[in-house]
């Protein structure tokens, strides 16, 4: 049995690209007990703490953990609080190239574990407060990690990426079909 140890709508699709059948148990853990770190080190440390707290339910499962920060240096941008946090966001990526980082681990019965990071890095076009302003008018900004998705409108935020496209939607699957 396979477990996906997170509740993303995203995460799910892009997993049943590649595993037709598994189980969703997102990790009832407290992201903010752990201590901050360099964002490779803090994405890895999240997805590692969501395998094992799934894992210790489930001792016979595969489980699959990941968690994604966007990074601007060494700042983490998590998921905006509201719309005004988001424009601050946005509006520092502007013009700018950062960094996407994707902490995964595969957890196996055995309790053996695998855990990597992937990056990406994205470039943003110079944007005007108007042109910001009216991305945040979709709303799909909500609930994403430096207040975009790569696979709907903030797509028209990005000039260019280095890397996994799959790893800015949350889920580097190919890496994970080989780490599987």
């Amino acid at each position: 049995m396979i477990i996906l140890a997170s509740g993303s709508p995203r995460r799910q699709e892009l997993l049943a690209r590649i595993v037709p059948v598994f189980t969703v148990q997102p990790a009832a853990i407290d992201e903010r007990a752990l201590p901050v770190l360099a964002p490779e080190a803090y994405v890895k440390e999240l997805a590692i703490a969501k395998a094992r707290a799934v894992a210790a339910q489930n001792p016979d499962a595969t489980v699959i953990a990941a968690d994604t920060m966007v990074a601007l240096g060494a700042e983490l941008l998590g998921k905006p609080a509201n719309r005004a946090a988001a424009y601050a966001d946005i509006s520092r990526l502007a013009g700018r190239t950062h960094h996407v980082h994707t902490g995964m681990v595969v957890r196996r019965p055995d309790g053996s574990e695998n855990a990597v990071v992937v990056t990406t890095a994205v470039t943003f076009w110079p944007l005007t407060p108007a042109e910001i302003e009216r991305y945040l008018d979709f709303g799909t900004y909500r609930d994403k990690a430096g207040a975009y998705g790569i696979q709907d409108d903030g797509a028209l935020l990005i000039k260019g990426i280095a890397g996994d496209y799959y790893n800015v939607m949350g889920l580097p699957i190919s890496t994970l079909v080989r780490m599987l």
